[in-house]
């Protein structure tokens, strides 16, 4: 009877250790994939304003082609974006990425090389980021720097990283693209669903694969201004709040 008490005892101690370990891996999880809240700096996915206000914003990239086309649908709407663009991509591209800033827009840094940066060490982080700061000086772009986590995650050092040196960690509240069979009909109807005053939309248009989102833009644009929408950077519209 006392060894089965002990056995027990010490089987109830290890299911809770287990228990206490599921659990903070999980929260790990969802700390790291949070767009509301992180331990330091500014993180922002929405801005809250009663002005119909929305940042249109474009991850990875540039590529030559996808690029050229979504300028050109921009341009044709005179609508201003934010593109979060990766060091080694800029490298491989330069006139593309000359080209989103001669055209006025805004880029923000999607670190180096695009790796998770979680469970990294500080060094590799501040290399992601700083590397990827370098490239995008090299074409001439001088704006305010904002930073968004490849995948969008980050855990504890990028954030203490970043917040140390004022630069905000941008996220999103519109991703129209979450389920990745969606038509281009899907994600127009999505994002003019989901669209809130000071949103932030997160789009994926820089490969041939991600054409139905290249599609997508125009009519976005073309629906958005009809309800009474205008178009902002991501540093437009945080001296918003």
């Amino acid at each position: 009877m006392v060894q089965r008490r002990r056995i027990r005892r010490a089987v109830a101690v290890v299911g809770g250790a287990l228990l206490a370990l599921f659990a903070g891996a999980y929260g790990l999880r969802e700390l790291a994939s949070a767009r509301s809240y992180q331990l330091f700096g500014d993180l922002v996915a929405r801005v809250e304003t009663s002005e119909r206000v929305v940042a249109l914003t474009f991850d990875d990239g540039p590529t030559a082609g996808p690029t050229e086309a979504l300028l050109a649908a921009l341009a044709r709407h005179r609508v201003k974006a934010t593109f979060f663009l990766v060091g080694q991509s800029i490298e491989a591209h330069p006139d593309q990425a000359r080209a989103i800033a001669a055209a006025g827009h805004q880029i923000g840094n999607h670190s180096y090389s695009h790796r998770r940066m979680v469970f990294k060490s500080p060094s590799f982080i501040r290399s992601e980021v700083e590397r990827a700061e370098a490239v995008i000086e090299s074409i001439g772009y001088r704006g305010e720097p904002v930073f968004r986590p490849p995948f969008g995650k980050k855990l504890v050092y990028l954030p203490h990283y970043l917040g140390r040196r004022g630069i905000p960690t941008i996220m999103w509240d519109v991703e129209p693209e979450s389920d990745l069979a969606a038509s281009t009909d899907d994600i127009v109807r999505r994002t003019v669903d989901e669209v809130r005053p000071g949103s932030i939309i997160l789009l994926h248009v820089m490969v041939p694969a991600r054409s139905h989102s290249l599609r997508a833009v125009e009519p976005i644009v073309v629906e958005l201004a009809r309800r009474g929408y205008r178009f902002v950077t991501v540093s437009e519209l945080l001296a918003m709040r």
